[in-house]
């Protein structure tokens, strides 16, 4: 099968080449209606550009480096496929990488070591500080994703997502207005700092302040991992300890899954008596019975605004850039 190429693409919607290739390497003005026909153009066809000949011409390889904790999480794993997915829309290739939470990885992903020549890093740390930030020798463009990001964020590099503590206070509130009292946060982690389950854990105590609801350090759980059997685990805990609940706002939605199984083990009905809120919208919630509630933090929207900071015309923009985010009330 023939390679398709940049004339392939400009000759269906009915431009200049030139047109095409802007708005490929994110350079020149584009009409917003033609960019878009464009990229549908090229998501039709499967376009893809020849990355060594844009490397001799240009300068740039086309190729974009993600970099999440693990690919095991639903959450990081669908946001790989939407970035790749927008990526490829506009002529580029991802290399996806994980970095296990690991110290020295990370370190080694902020210098782009062992890495080939790319255009930009997309990079969920956990485990990096603001003085490896400074130290930071690399002038590949970044941006941070995740709520430890955005504790490393400023004017050079920026950071992208929704207001986490916003979205789990619209988590919170919505069981609040189910008329649910007594609810756990599954996912609490003490402290202070940026962490997933202090910023969602802020959010959640706003919503209980506003409501008149005292905060019970009983309700609020720890867990292993953020994962299915953390959230098992953090159920059967409060079960076991004779806790009073009606409502569980899980800090993401693998912590829900487990939830919802355990309470499933244990015959306790949702959401007639227990009601559950995940956080994350990962596409196998819908599909649970009863199916889960859930934070929506925008994917779609992220991935494109990223890829505008890196490739596009959003270059050289720094701080946190929020996105909207939304309940999906299942």
């Amino acid at each position: 099968m023939a390679r398709v190429r940049l004339a392939d693409v400009a000759e269906r919607v009915g431009v200049s080449t030139k047109t095409v290739s802007n708005v490929v390497n994110g350079t020149g003005w584009v009409s917003a209606p033609v960019r878009e026909r464009i990229l549908a153009t090229i998501a039709e066809l499967g376009y893809r550009p020849n990355l060594a000949a844009r490397q001799l011409r240009s300068g740039r390889s086309g190729l974009i480096a993600l970099c999440v904790p693990t690919l095991r999480e639903p959450y990081f794993a669908e946001f790989a496929s939407e970035f790749v997915s927008a990526a490829e829309a506009r002529g580029a290739t991802v290399l996806v990488t994980q970095s296990k939470g690991t110290r020295e990885v990370e370190l080694s992903m902020l210098e782009s070591e062992d890495l080939p020549a790319i255009d930009g890093l997309v990079f969920s740390p956990l485990r990096l500080t603001r003085d490896d930030m400074a130290a930071r020798r690399s002038t590949v463009p970044l941006v941070l994703i995740g709520e430890h990001g955005e504790r490393l964020a400023s004017d050079a590099v920026p950071h992208v997502g929704p207001d986490n503590a916003a979205a789990a206070e619209a988590a919170t509130r919505h069981l609040i207005g189910q008329g649910r009292t007594r609810i756990a946060a599954v996912g609490f982690q003490p402290g202070d700092g940026g962490s997933t389950g202090h910023v969602r854990f802020e959010g959640y105590r706003r919503a209980l302040a506003a409501a008149g609801i005292p905060l019970d350090p009983a309700l609020l759980v720890e867990v292993d991992a953020y994962n299915r059997a953390g959230g098992s685990a953090a159920v059967e805990r409060l079960l076991a300890d004779g806790v009073d609940f009606d409502g569980v706002f899980c800090f993401n939605d693998s912590l829900a899954f487990g939830a919802l199984y355990t309470l499933g083990v244990h015959r306790i009905p949702v959401p007639e008596q227990v009601a559950v809120v995940g956080y994350d919208n990962i596409e196998e919630g819908g599909f649970l019975v009863p199916p889960l509630t859930t934070i929506d933090p925008g994917l779609a929207t992220s991935t494109g605004l990223i890829l505008d900071l890196l490739i596009g015309d959003r270059q050289g923009e720094g701080g946190h850039i929020s996105t909207p985010f939304s309940l999906v009330e299942r």
